[in-house]
This record gives structure tokens, sequence and C-alpha cells, in this order.
């Protein structure tokens, strides 16, 4: 029986190899999905961005199957070998150990006592920086630095989203100013957008040691008697800065390894960050739209803002990639359909 399996292995190699940076996370996503379904109900401080990764490693797999070379295992037994299967258990037994062996509560418990204000979301944070590291062990384990580099965008997707989870525990609200700088410029766009619409606003500025420097956007409702208003404070979570950031990382990793005209690298770039920070803008519009109609702190605008807001954003952005190529295709077409066709000579 284990002869046979060990045949099984042997003949298979290349196909089960390729598949084990995308198996060796589905399994403990599984897992946390039935000890935890609702985090994964939750795009801003939950596992949602999670599933996104798991579609960028498959949509590697599936643009990349041709090119992809997990050739590191040559032997079935050597100490590489080991530290593969030992590196493909790792993420699974950290989800044991966050569950079951109170690691999550002594993560907890230390950001606690280091006065960090969001300590009980230093867990989730860490969960997506340590699943980082276990993916590039993985796969470099598998594949080399060329599988680090054919793997790069949801490697760094994910490390991207752990580092943003981080800085929000540590620096909440509009403490961190180099992503707070750019929140005025958004919520000036926003301003305008609702004015357009038809909703009146005004937009003053706090500071405090708490929140930071921070936005207060006030739109009022004329079509209600009474012209009720609405007002939320904007910190850079809620303008999208971290949906700008990940579609930076995600569009020049994927444009760095395309093989075309850096004009239309730039070009691409360009386009969609101008939809993604139009996405933002409307983010912000919605909520508005939703507080002036159903109350600013309605079930429907935390529903908004934790989950539909971010998940616009980061579906156009784990969908560009797909949209660039889909593009690429459509004008290699059009191109050689607009070629003329050469004709023989005719014999007198």
């Amino acid at each position: 029986m284990m002869r046979n399996i060990l045949q099984v292995i042997k003949e298979h190699k290349s196909l089960l190899l390729k598949l084990v940076p995308l198996v060796s996370f589905a399994v403990p996503l599984l897992w946390l999905y039935f000890l935890d379904a609702a985090s994964f109900e939750l795009m801003w401080k939950g596992r949602t961005f999670q599933l996104f990764f798991i579609w960028l490693v498959g949509l590697e797999l599936i643009l990349g199957w041709e090119n992809l070379q997990a050739d590191k295992i040559k032997k079935l037994f050597s100490a590489r070998t080991f530290a593969f299967i030992a590196a493909m258990a790792l993420p699974t037994i950290y989800v044991a150990a966050s569950f079951y062996w109170g690691l999550n509560v002594a993560i907890t418990n230390w950001a606690t006592q280091s006065h960090i204000q969001w300590a009980s979301s230093m867990p989730l944070s860490t969960e997506y920086l340590v699943f980082t590291v276990l993916f590039c062990l993985i796969v470099y384990l598998s594949s080399g630095f060329k599988g680090l580099k054919d793997y790069s965008v949801p490697a760094f997707f994910l490390a991207i989203v752990g580092f943003l989870y981080t800085v929000d525990n540590v620096f909440p609200y509009g403490q961190f100013t180099p992503f707070q700088i750019f929140v005025p410029t958004t919520t000036a766009l926003a301003s305008a957008i609702l004015n357009f619409m038809g909703y009146p606003t005004s937009i003053a500025y706090a500071q405090n040691s708490l929140a930071g420097n921070m936005p207060y956007l006030t739109a009022i409702n004329p079509h209600v008697t009474g012209n009720p208003s609405t007002t939320f404070a904007i910190a850079w979570p809620c303008a999208g800065i971290e949906s700008f950031l990940i579609f930076t990382v995600v569009a020049l990793l994927f444009l760095k390894r395309m093989n075309f005209s850096w004009k239309a690298k730039i070009g691409y770039f360009v386009f969609g960050a101008a939809i993604t920070y139009l996405i933002n803008a409307l983010r912000i519009v919605n909520i508005f739209l939703i507080g002036m109609s159903q109350g600013a702190n309605s079930l429907e605008v935390d529903l908004f803002h934790f989950y539909y807001g971010p998940l616009y954003a980061v579906t156009w952005i784990v969908a560009y990639p797909l949209i660039i190529m889909l593009s690429q295709n459509l004008w290699h077409r059009i191109k050689k359909t607009k070629q003329p066709e050469t004709t023989k000579a005719q014999p007198v």
C-alpha cells in the first residue's frame, strides 16, 4: 500500500508540487471558517481578504501553469523534502495553536500590556503576517527564488493587509499621519460628488490625542422635512487608503512581469489608480447616502462600512490584472485583423 502511494507521488510529483501553495492554505482557511465563520463576513479586520489571497494564488496557477517550476524537491527523502513537508503543515498547526493552545489569548494579553488600543485585533493581523511568512517559506522550499517571484503578487497582497491591520491597531483613527495626509483630498472629492447630487455639505477638522487629525464631513438631506444632516469623521481606512496601497503594490508587481511597452504599463497603472481613487470617494458617498436614509448608527451603515465598501475596491483590484490580460489579448486580435493580407503574385 505504502509502495503504491509513493509510486503515485513520484509519477505526479510535478503536478502535486504546483498545487501545494494553494492546498496548504485552503485547508486551514476552511478550518478557520468552521471555527469563526463571522470573520469571513468582514472585509476590514476580517478574513475576507484571505479569500482574495486564495483567488490570487489560483490565478497565478492558471495563468502561469506552464512556467511554474517546483523543481527544488528532487529527492523523496532529503532534508529539504522534510522541511518542505513540515512547512506545508505549519499553517494548519498555527490555526490549532491560535484557537486551542492559547496563542491568540497570549497575543491579546501582550498587546493589552503594551497599551495597544485595538489589542483584540492583534491576533488577526499577526495571523496575516505569519501566513505571509509561511507562504513564502513553502514557495521557496519548492521553487526557490524564482517561485517567490512568480507568487510575489499574492504574497505582497497578504503582507500589505497584515501590515495595514497592525498600523490601525497601534495608531487608530487618524493618528497615522503618513496615511491620514491623503484623506482630506478624498473627502473633498466625496463632498463635491454629494453637492453635485443635491446634498449640501460642509467639512470641519478636529485634532486630539486619541483620534489624531480627522476631517468631519456633514451632508444635509434637502429632500426630508427639517433638512436633517448626517456627519461622519473620516479616517484613512474609511477613505479607502488601504485599498489604494493594495492596488499600487499588486498593479506594480503584476505590470512589472508583463511583456509590453513601458508606456502601456504607465497607462494601465494610471487608469487603474484613477478608478481605485474614484471608488474610494464613492465609498464615502455611499456611506452618507445610507446614513441619511437609514440613520448614521444603523446596521446598514456598519455593514457597508466594514464589508461592502471595501469589497467593491478589492474586487476591482484583484480583477484588474485579468482585465489587463483580456484587453491585451483583444488588442492583439484587433491589430491582427487590421493587418493587410499579403497576396502572392500571379504568374503571367
